[in-house]
């Protein structure tokens, strides 16, 4: 999982990052800043993976894949579930998911990394690649009951599936393939999913993220395999549109803001060239207005983060070279996208 950051129903917001023996946390003191406590560490040995979705009741979802080696040549894995109910407060015990070939143990060690999101109705949706190169789910319904594990079939996934759900509800998955992209969607919230159009895409694994640019519309971003450039895709504008950032590497981070009271959707990713992030914006669903990378950043920062603080400052965040968390916050007293120096938490 890259660096993941996001506000709790109290306002404060929460950065959460997969390190050695398990999730390192960082939490706002109060809402807005600019104090933090953290990292506390929540150990989980044998966690290699971990995805966060939060819901419209404020809940944050965790979801892992964890190993444990059974005797000298065999390795379990499993899906785990831990929930954390208010911000600050500690996380629950993890509840095993376990994974979509049960009878296996071979076959389960070729599951990818989760993704998850949560619905209209508090439900928690769980995907993951599974051993055919398809996608598996797993749904957890508003009062805590798991269903069992649903092919939504598919071939030649790869890493890096992007689950996303606008503020009705609705969700989304992005899946990258060898040759393209998948999706499936939910054409109301709270309804089935169904397959979309395949993408004519080459994503790079791991860099696939999504925003919602307007109401119940979602925009996904990714890099693209070939020519290194952040790529848009929406779903009924039929064509994929390049923001340059050729020379990014790693996730990419996006939030979508008011600046200087116009609407905008802010792209951040790591920059091979400089080793600083860049920090790039265009109005939201006008790709085509154009954008310029901005670098930002001590060298090194890697893994960036993306939300808006208690007031709707943008906020940046990202791993630094010794572990600990990075922190740019916006300026009200600049134009245009203006930040205060970095802030070691």
């Amino acid at each position: 999982m890259a660096l993941r950051m996001l506000r709790g129903k109290d306002g404060r917001l929460t950065a959460y990052a997969l390190v050695a023996g398990g999730i390192a946390r960082w939490t706002e003191l109060r809402p807005g800043g600019p104090e933090w406590t953290g990292p506390q560490l929540f150990e989980t040995p044998g966690l290699t993976d971990i995805t966060v979705a939060q819901g419209a009741d404020g809940y944050t979802h965790l979801i892992g894949l964890r190993r444990k080696a059974v005797g000298d040549e065999r390795t379990d894995v499993e899906l785990v579930h831990a929930t954390q109910f208010q911000t600050g407060r500690p996380l629950t015990g993890w509840h095993s998911l376990g994974t979509p070939h049960p009878k296996d143990w071979r076959k389960a060690l070729k599951v990818g990394a989760p993704t998850a999101a949560v619905d209209v109705s508090g439900a928690v949706h769980v995907f993951v690649r599974n051993a055919g190169r398809g996608v598996s789910a797993r749904r957890q319904d508003a009062k805590g009951k798991w269903g069992g594990w649903l092919d939504l079939k598919g071939k030649e996934v790869v890493d890096g599936l992007s689950a996303t759900a606008t503020a009705d509800g609705r969700l989304e998955v992005f899946a990258p393939t060898e040759d393209g992209a998948l999706r499936w969607y939910q054409p109301e919230p709270g309804g089935g999913l169904q397959r979309g159009d395949d993408v004519t895409a080459r994503p790079s694994p791991g860099s696939v993220s999504a925003v919602e640019s307007s109401r119940d519309t979602l925009t996904h971003y990714w890099r693209d395999q070939r020519t290194g450039a952040v790529c848009a895709y929406r779903p009924g504008a039929g064509t994929t549109a390049s923001l340059g950032g050729e020379t990014g590497i790693g996730p990419v981070a996006v939030v979508r803001a008011e600046i200087e009271g116009h609407d905008c959707t802010l792209v951040a990713q790591r920059d091979t060239r400089t080793g600083r992030l860049a920090v790039a914006a265009h109005p939201s669903e006008d790709e085509a207005a154009g954008v310029w990378w901005t670098a930002t950043g001590e060298p090194g920062l890697a893994e960036p983060a993306l939300a808006l603080d208690a007031s709707d400052r943008v906020v940046l965040a990202a791993m630094g070279p010794d572990g600990g968390l990075r922190v740019a916050r916006q300026k009200t007293t600049e134009p245009g996208l203006a930040l205060h120096a970095w802030q070691h938490v």
